[in-house]
């Protein structure tokens, strides 16, 4: 069974680990020319039931926890005046639920776990047919092919691969992101360091909010969230896609002019670019009918607001999606049928996976709907205070 995975994100790099550790190889084709070629970005809170359970059954938990930062757990939420509704801070002891970690080192630690020749950089997806034979021909962008019996759609928000299932595509949500960086915040502004804490920090507004979240490698990220339709990034709110960070500083600053003086402080210690980041989602609940020998998953399959469930639920369908074909046997031929080329085994297991992913993929897109909904309510901080503090 030849296995073609398309995106060496987090899911697909862990489908891929998963599927070697049963024995099966497979081929994750990323249109990044190498491992390097673009920064990660920031941290993910990896949850015990998901992202966690993937990396188990990868055999790779005790590389992760190695990695992990119990303290990324921490929180801080306040008002846009800078009073502080709520400060969590993580106990040394305390269990790793939802640890942090790196994006890069995430992505290290998979890249690290599997064979040099198990990912072909440089390889943009641009399509695929479907073989009289059964499994699909690939055409990548720079003219060379590339044949499987199963492909496999983990290429993310905007996924070419997704159109083989289904025509939906990702829709605006009403909230435009700016995303900044500080290399060394504890050295430039040691008593803003000190008042940001170890793990998340989140100042919300009723129609905007700022977030900032530590890194392992000593930085900060900052995210700076507006609750603005389509488009305003480049034709409304400011000039956001130029390259001068001057001037969107400057576009930042002016906007949060008559909010809690650090605010201001952490905008000014951003460094250049800033990232524009338009926010959109699928459909809650997408499902297609079953096309033999191609799925997806992760955001290809249930792109869903960021609140911290995306990459844990690309990796969870990775682990069970791998399972599921580990269980039909070699080359297909478990006990789903009759195997070989898709009929049988692999059409029966993707198919149960599929089914699985719809219903685990609209619970979480569901409660990411909710939190996004908190996070853009008028109520602001008070608000998101309700959901962590629900007797108040």
């Amino acid at each position: 069974m030849a296995v073609a995975i398309i995106g060496a994100g987090p899911g697909g790099l862990t489908l891929a680990r998963t599927l070697r550790v049963h024995g099966i190889d497979a081929v994750v084709y990323e249109r990044e020319a190498s491992p390097t070629a673009r920064a990660q970005g920031g941290m993910l809170d990896l949850h015990r039931e998901s992202g966690q359970r993937a990396l188990r059954e990868a055999g790779l938990e005790a590389e992760f926890l190695a990695v992990a930062r119990a303290e990324g757990q921490d929180m801080r939420l306040l008002e846009p005046d800078g009073t502080l509704l709520l400060q969590e801070d993580t106990p040394d002891d305390a269990p790793l639920e939802r640890p942090e970690v790196d994006r890069a080192d995430l992505r290290n630690l998979l890249l690290d776990s599997l064979p040099e020749q198990a990912v072909a950089w440089g390889r943009e997806f641009r399509s695929a047919t479907a073989r009289p034979g059964g499994g699909y021909r690939i055409q990548f962008a720079d003219g060379s092919t590339a044949e499987c019996d199963l492909l496999v759609g983990a290429d993310g928000a905007y996924s070419r691969v997704r159109p083989l299932l289904t025509d939906a595509r990702p829709v605006h949500i009403g909230r435009n992101t700016v995303e900044g960086v500080i290399s060394d915040l504890d050295r430039t502004h040691p008593e803003l360091a000190a008042a940001l804490g170890r793990g998340n920090y989140w100042v919300l507004g009723p129609d905007q909010s700022l977030a900032a979240q530590r890194n392992g490698d000593g930085r900060v990220r900052v995210y700076l969230s507006f609750h603005t339709p389509e488009g305003w990034l480049t034709d409304g709110g400011g000039p956001f896609a130029d390259p001068d960070p001057d001037r969107v500083r400057a576009a930042l600053l002016r906007l949060f002019a008559d909010w809690a003086p650090q605010c201001a402080t952490l905008i000014r210690a951003c460094e250049g670019p800033f990232v524009p980041r338009p926010i959109a989602t699928l459909p809650v609940g997408l499902t297609w009918d079953a096309v033999p020998e191609v799925t997806l998953l992760g955001d290809a399959a249930h792109l869903m607001a960021p609140a911290g469930l995306g990459a844990n639920m690309a990796m969870l369908d990775a682990a069970e999606l791998a399972l599921r074909l580990a269980a039909a046997g070699p080359g297909g031929s478990g006990k789903g049928g009759k195997g070989g080329n898709g009929d049988g085994g692999v059409a029966a297991a993707v198919r149960a996976y599929e089914e699985e992913m719809f219903v685990r993929g609209a619970e979480a897109a569901g409660e990411a709907q909710r939190m996004t909904e908190l996070l853009m309510s008028p109520e602001g901080a008070r608000g998101l205070l309700k959901f962590f503090q629900p007797e108040r």
